[in-house]
């Protein structure tokens, strides 16, 4: 790393939530610095476009300038003497498992799909929807992906939730954990999993016989 230089004022012009990072335009100039996350301090809120900023420039391994020590504007810098410690980061294994966790409606899923297909057996068309949905869910959300990075025309949310709401789920779930893609916007997340219980109550109504039981009670007299 190089050495550091004076502490400038800026703008940030530009950030990506699901990746992380973004450009900080300078006071002074047109001159655009690459920001991490990792170079804001802890706070409760994400960083957003036009938050006016005081930073460091310093090189990077690439050879690129980065900024460091990101603060808002006209927040007091804390003497280096009186710089809290540093948070201790979560072990690897930790977030594997965390990681790990989030496969868990898959599997299940899985298991429940078995155990329903050995007591009424399931057509074999009802699978393959499943695995052809979640295969177009994961290219949606690749594409998606790849668009919001080169700045272009992205799919819709509705979009992703519709291949997810007809049994693209799995599949969502496996682009969101692999990508790290909609795995920070609170309001997504819970509609997403709102399609998910909707397809799942879908799956145990027609693939058991609670939908015939409940169409031959509705027919009965009442006497």
């Amino acid at each position: 790393m190089g050495t550091r230089t004076e502490r400038l004022h800026g703008t940030l012009t530009s950030w990506d939530d699901d990746r992380g990072f973004g450009f900080i335009t300078a006071a002074r100039g047109t001159d655009k610095t690459f920001v991490h996350i990792k170079a804001f301090p802890s706070r409760p809120t994400r960083p957003h476009l036009g938050e006016a900023l005081t930073f460091e420039v310093e090189q990077a391994a690439n050879g690129k300038n980065q900024a460091t020590r990101v603060h808002p504007a006209g927040q007091r810098m804390p003497s280096p003497a009186r710089r809290p410690a540093a948070r201790p980061t979560s072990r690897p294994s930790s977030r594997r498992s965390s990681r790990a966790a989030q496969y868990l409606p898959i599997l299940l899923f899985v298991i429940g799909y078995l155990v329903v297909n050995a007591l009424w057996p399931i057509p074999l068309w009802v699978a393959g929807i499943y695995l052809a949905t979640s295969l177009i869910c994961f290219l949606v959300y690749a594409a998606d992906k790849s668009a919001a990075t080169a700045k272009r025309w992205r799919a819709s949310e509705a979009t992703l939730l519709f291949w997810g709401v007809v049994g693209g789920w799995p599949g969502a779930i496996v682009a969101q954990q692999t990508l790290r893609h909609k795995t920070q916007k609170a309001s997504f997340r819970s509609v997403f999993w709102f399609t998910v219980i909707v397809n799942l109550t879908a799956f145990a109504v027609f693939a058991t016989p609670a939908f015939s039981l409940f169409a031959e009670w509705t027919t009965r007299p009442p006497f």
